[in-house]
């Protein structure tokens, strides 16, 4: 058994990472640097924008916001 597994939203990063084809950086960079700024219009931003699934998205913003404000 593991002991290093990502547990909560990080839990999704690597499918993400592999789907999209982008590393999870430059989504918490273009997370972080919008002008969008409350979770469900950074999810929907996601979606429309990058095609991403909701699962993903909700998992991304999630975990950005949490860090951006240290929660």
């Amino acid at each position: 058994m593991s002991t290093d597994s990502a547990q909560g939203p990080a839990s999704y990063f690597p499918a993400i990472e592999k789907k999209y084809g982008r590393p999870i950086a430059e989504w918490q960079e273009l997370i972080s640097s919008s002008s969008l700024s409350r979770h469900m219009e950074l999810v929907t931003w996601l979606k429309t924008e990058h095609g991403m699934g909701h699962g993903h998205a909700n998992a991304l913003v999630a975990h950005t916001l949490r860090e951006n404000t240290g929660r």
